[in-house]
């Protein structure tokens, strides 16, 4: 526990790493982390400063869709990037995150860092990029450093990134609990004991441009001006309740209908907001439209949608070739290969 009633990140970064290496012990360190798409979604924050949620969230994590990240040294007084084979302009704001982000471990010592990244992920659309982002240039540090912090302890180092990032460190369902102390440390992730062999999920493109509202930005325009946004918490405290239950006994409706019911809820807090926020395009909207009507028809066919304007598709392996039928460029992905 940290005893302070203000608590900042350096604080949480000084309790985790109070006598361990402050120097590199290896030529360099590599992680990977896969992205992980909300099912009950994380929206609001109850500590600005440390990413502490205002509600817990459950994802599924992607494998083999993630950040693969190497750290090397870098014999300059700065951070330098790539990311997928691309130089990263030190004054965008990637790059300026993630050197802000780097500050809280350098602490007493100066090092610079060479940091190439690559994702299998369009960047800032709505697919968890920061989260698998953060998350894998944490676990990167730990191997570089040689810290070897428990995963509960790297899930909470990488939260202080990218809240989603916390989720970002298993495969399969992984819940992120909320918590209630003031300094965050049980506010951690953890994966479910649970595996849905024919669970898949569609990545259905629409746009890999650049979102005009971060999730940070909309998350605090919404939770400050959103007259529905009172009704949140209580709507993911049912919805966690249902999650678990529907897992518990595989019934594939009751999941994918409180997934889609979930995003779409949230989306109507950001509506409501003012100014309002839409991440829909109409090809978005079209999409949805389309769910619908498939699953009238007698498909079982649900979508998520985070703060972007991609869909997520959520069937069974039963249904592959149908919904590659009616969304032929839909990337398939079976959870539990």
């Amino acid at each position: 526990m940290i005893n302070s009633d203000n608590v900042k990140k350096i604080d949480v970064v000084r309790y985790f790493l109070q006598g361990r290496h402050q120097q590199p012990q290896r030529e360099s360190g590599l992680a990977f982390s896969p992205t992980n798409i909300a099912l009950c979604k994380y929206w609001g924050k109850r500590d600005i400063e440390l990413n502490l949620p205002a509600t817990s969230s459950l994802s599924v994590s992607l494998p083999d869709k993630g950040a693969m990240t190497e750290l090397r040294l870098h014999n300059e007084n700065r951070d330098y990037i790539i990311l997928n084979g691309t130089p990263v302009d030190s004054e965008s704001v990637f790059a300026k995150r993630t050197s802000q982000f780097l500050d809280l471990f350098r602490q007493d010592t100066q090092w610079y860092l060479h940091i190439n990244i690559k994702m299998n992920i369009p960047v800032a659309a709505g697919l968890a990029s920061s989260a698998c982002g953060f998350a894998s240039l944490v676990s990167a540090l730990n191997d570089f450093f040689d810290w070897q912090l428990a995963t509960r302890d790297l899930s909470i180092l990488a939260r202080l990134g990218s809240g989603s990032a916390t989720r970002s460190f298993w495969s399969g369902f992984v819940e992120w609990h909320a918590g209630s102390r003031h300094d965050g440390m049980d506010s951690y992730a953890e994966p479910l004991n649970v595996e849905w062999p024919s669970l898949c999920v569609g990545i259905l493109p629409i746009s890999n441009a650049e979102k005009p509202i971060s999730s940070r930005d909309a998350m605090m325009r919404t939770t400050n001006s959103s007259i529905l946004y009172a009704n949140w918490p209580k709507k993911v405290l049912q919805d966690m309740a249902i999650f678990k239950q529907a897992m518990k006994v595989k019934n594939f409706a009751l999941l994918g209908g409180t997934a889609e019911s979930n995003a779409l809820t949230m989306h109507a807090t950001m509506l409501s907001s003012w100014p309002p926020i839409c991440y829909f395009l109409p090809e978005t909207i079209e999409m949805m439209h389309q769910v619908w009507r498939l699953r009238h028809e007698g498909l079982q066919l649900y979508f998520t949608e985070d703060a972007g304007p991609n869909l997520k598709l959520l069937f069974q392996d039963e249904d592959t070739s149908s919904v590659k039928e009616h969304f032929p460029t839909v990337e398939v992905i079976r959870v539990f290969d």
